[in-house]
């Protein structure tokens, strides 16, 4: 700090806080403590495997989001609260009650449906709480996990059902043991490093009989979406607890299969189900056992229930009614004949996509369901179930803001599509009310905000919706095109320029331009993908039989137009190759990183703010087995690439990087996992996570003075007020009052529900602090902080003291219940940085302020500036 601060009164501007000892290094964790996240939403909830009751306590209930970690109601459904956040997965694929002490609950981490977008674990957790604390407890590189068994007589013995890895081989699959509640675990039946487990079932009447589904299956590095069943896969029996293994041959069974679903009816121990896929077109279907699996029969070929079996594959039998089974595909069905035939009770137009069905052993009519739309539960039977619309687990691909006020954020959502958040409501939360689903964008696609017609939304298949009214039409950039045919991806970009709000770029394996707002597209490049390819390692060696291995697969994955130089667009494949052009598409030069091998995908580049040679590049390496972070800068045109990645964990790859536009050098990074900062240029990173919970982050966006999040698993999050950030530095030591934001005046509308707000227990994301936002740092603790806030005229018009005690309400007082009273913003005096939010209220007229923050008698001054609600009308 300059040597102003020992002065009386003090004026610290963003300048004095950037000093060249800022580079190099982390700032202090502690200078980060004023900030948190808030989630916007929608509650509109994501994917889910993983689900379980609690035998005794009927109305407790439990799920395991794929990117969304653990969550609990005690009501059945109404409400569901994250009880998994501050562990390091966020990613499930089992979860498991014990019977003999239900507060003893294991979980096993990683999703194990083997889409080509699948999120990975870290292995085994436990809790003895019933879910308050967490320990992890092995199997680290398991990352798939589909099912826990646990001994009902004893809670210490438990059994694993192990996938793997989905990208390569590893030793660390098959199905574990432990008999010491996971302290150490023993490998009970295991194949080859490319064949793992997916299923079991114990036998209620003797816990030393299992069965488990044994299941070979690969996903190469471009994103497809097939069967996948390996010749490895099979059957396999033990009647010594797991100690041997026979492998189920024959006996009325398929020849070849790959992944089996597995159910044993508690009404009749002796009869087994399973839900059979096959890697051809014919010998699936539900297949059922009376002799404990030694000998099988075909219940019923009907494809409704085995058709794309490598995604689906949940059966259960009803504990009470021996012909009762359920079996889970894009609709949920129920036999009440053993299995021959089936009705749904369940499904909506489109899939809804059911993985799970749990039921109450004691009593059927309590039952709870995984789906691809979030979790459900049922105490009637499935005559009536709760409402999936109460779980923030969507999972986002990637996130916009646009230019209105207040910005609305819009993305797709798998398995849901696209939905659109106001940043602000005028409403008390942002809500159902507020939540807009959109057609533009579908279920994975990017979306382009129209910065010429606010609320007008543009996405990578020619689509142009505006949010208003709906209206929407489609234009494809491919039709009429020479060139084809041409390929896709799950996920393809478009980018509007930032220096032509008319021009749009999307891509196949070629790069389309629109200078029309997108009523019209022309190609500007060629096929800018590899044209041969060697098989990737990771599929070396036996893998699943179907993986194509042709060599065009790859596309245009990301594009990035300079917002320094109109017509520089840097553009990146998904099979490792990044491109410039300086002139729209007229010449483009190879300028791949030399590190970069085929099907390393180029995940995000971002195009500097501050010079048109600059570039960073988010690297995505996992689908070729490997998970290390990678980030490259080039501030030469591509010439030369750096890698920039010290800080980041070794394990966690990277989704997306960007650049501040405002500080040069401040960067943000998505992983797997978490989100970083980097204050260096990228020289070093730490850990911006704050208050949000372990997810994938799979874009960040800065919106004005704000960073937008878009998780893969927890919705969508938002940052406000990033001037911290922009001011901070590693030589930031001293007590210092932080160059505050410009605040708006909102007008809260004729909307705003101060008298009839919705019922507490409706879901809802929070609108950000009403008021300014003040930011300071203190270097040691303090006696007594104060801020004044005085006008133009230096009449005092807002005043606030440390030593003012907040006053909690009276209940005998009270005419509401107390959770409807908030808090207000209180002054800390600890050390390190704090945020204080002066709310000036809706009468304070815009202009010119002055902020005085005074620490034991020192005296720091900011200027404020207070802006008119762009919306009012004069």
């Amino acid at each position: 700090m300059h040597s102003a601060i020992r002065m009386r009164v003090v004026v610290a501007g963003l300048a004095s806080l950037l000093s060249a000892a800022s580079f190099g290094q982390s700032v202090d964790p502690s200078l980060l403590g004023g900030l948190s996240y808030r989630l916007v939403g929608p509650f509109r909830a994501g994917r889910c495997l993983a689900c379980t009751g609690v035998p005794g306590n009927p109305d407790k209930f439990y799920f395991g989001a794929v990117g969304g970690g653990i969550w609990v109601s005690e009501n059945a459904g109404l409400t569901w609260t994250p009880i998994f956040d501050q562990m390091h997965a966020a990613s499930i694929g089992a979860i498991a009650v014990a019977p003999s002490k239900p507060e003893v609950v294991y979980v096993g981490s990683g999703e194990a449906d083997m889409r080509s977008d699948i999120q990975q674990g870290d292995g085994m957790y436990k809790s003895t709480d019933g879910g308050a604390t967490w320990a992890h407890i092995g199997l680290e590189d398991t990352r798939q996990i589909g099912k826990i068994l646990v001994d009902p007589q004893n809670e210490n013995v438990l059994y694993v059902a192990a996938l793997g890895h989905q990208f390569g081989p590893n030793e660390e699959r098959g199905v574990f043991k432990s008999v010491d509640g996971g302290a150490t675990w023993t490998k009970s039946l295991y194949l080859n490093a490319d064949t793992g487990a997916i299923d079991m079932v114990m036998d209620p009447t003797d816990h030393n009989t299992l069965i488990a589904s044994m299941w070979q299956t690969r996903r190469p590095p471009w994103e497809v979406y097939p069967p996948s069943s390996g010749p490895g896969s099979g059957l396999y029996k033990s009647t010594d607890a797991g100690k041997t293994w026979s492998k189920i041959t024959g006996h009325g069974l398929p020849g070849a299969f790959g992944h089996v679903g597995l159910s044993i009816s508690n009404a009749n121990p002796n009869r087994v189900y399973a839900v059979v896929d096959t890697n051809r077109k014919t010998g699936g279907g539900v297949f059922v056992s009376e002799d404990k699996g030694a000998n099988w029969t075909l219940a019923t070929a009907d494809e409704r229930l085995w058709g794309r079996g490598w995604y689906f594959g949940g059966i259960t039998a009803d504990p009470k009614d021996a012909d009762a089974v359920y079996v889970m595909n894009t609709g949920m069905y129920r036999s009440t004949d053993g299995g021959k035939t089936f009705l749904p009770i369940k499904g909506a137009p489109g899939g809804d996509d059911y993985h799970t069905l749990w039921i109450n052993p004691s009593d059927p009519k309590r039952m709870i369901s995984a789906t691809d739309q979030g979790t459900i539960v049922s105490i009637d039977g499935g005559k009536t179930w709760s409402s999936w619309w109460n779980q923030p687990t969507g999972q986002f691909y990637h996130v916009i803001a646009d230019n209105r006020f207040p910005y609305w954020v819009a993305g797709a959502q798998q398995d849901s599509g696209a939905m659109a958040v106001p940043s602000r409501s005028n409403h008390d939360h942002i809500s159902m009310r507020d939540w807009r689903p959109m057609s533009v964008g579908g279920e994975s696609g990017t979306i382009a905000a129209d910065r010429l017609h606010p609320g007008t939304l543009l996405d990578d298949g020619g689509t142009i919706e505006r949010l208003d009214d709906g209206w929407h039409k489609s234009v494809d950039p491919t039709k009429g095109k020479p060139g084809g045919p041409w390929r896709k991806a799950w996920t393809l970009p478009i980018a509007a320029s930032p220096v032509d709000p008319k021009v749009f770029y999307t891509s196949r394996q070629s790069v389309f331009r629109s200078g029309d707002s997108g009523n019209s597209w022309q190609i500007i490049s060629p096929d800018l993908t590899r044209q041969t390819h060697t098989t990737p390692t990771n599929l070396d060696g036996p893998t699943a039989a179907d993986i194509d291995p042709a060599p065009h697969h790859g596309v245009v994955f990301w594009l990035a137009p300079s917002p320094k130089k109109r017509g520089t667009l840097w553009a990146g494949t998904d099979d490792g190759l990044i491109w410039l052009t300086r002139d729209d598409g007229k010449h483009w030069e190879n300028v791949t990183p030399s590190q970069l091998t085929p099907w390393s995908t180029v995940g995000i580049i971002d195009a500097s703010h501050f010079d048109a040679d600059t570039a960073y590049a988010a690297i995505d390496r996992h689908r070729l087995d490997d998970n290390k972070p990678y980030i490259y800068r080039t501030r030469d045109g591509g010439k030369h690439w750096d890698l920039i990645t010290t800080g980041l964990p070794s394990g966690e790859f990277v989704n997306v990087v960007r650049e501040d536009p405002v500080r040069r050098g401040l960067l943000y990074a998505g992983t797997d996992w978490g989100v970083f900062v980097s204050f260096d240029d990228g020289a070093n990173w730490q850990p911006l996570q704050l208050n949000l919970p372990h997810a994938s982050m799979r874009d960040l966006v800065i919106a004005g003075n704000d960073l937008v999040v878009g998780t893969h698993g927890r919705a969508i999050w938002i940052l406000d007020d990033l001037s911290p950030l922009r001011q901070i530095s590693t030589s930031t030591r001293s007590t210092t009052l932080l160059a505050p934001s410009p605040a708006v005046v909102f007008i809260r509308g004729p909307g705003f529900d101060d008298g009839t707000p919705l019922p507490i227990e409706e879901p809802r994301g929070e609108n950000p602090p009403y008021g300014a936002m003040i930011d300071y740092v203190l270097a040691e603790p303090a006696h007594l902080v104060t801020v004044r806030v005085t006008d133009a005229h230096g009449k005092e018009v807002g005043k606030a003291s440390s030593s003012d005690k907040p006053r909690p309400p009276d209940p005998s007082r009270l005419t509401i219940a107390p959770y409807w009273v908030r808090p207000g913003s209180t002054l800390s005096t600890g050390p390190g940085a704090h945020r204080f939010v002066w709310n000036f209220g809706e009468q304070m007229a815009p202009g010119d302020y002055e902020v005085a923050l005074t620490v034991d008698g020192k005296v720091y001054k900011q200027r404020l500036k207070l802006l008119a609600d762009p919306r009012q009308k004069r």
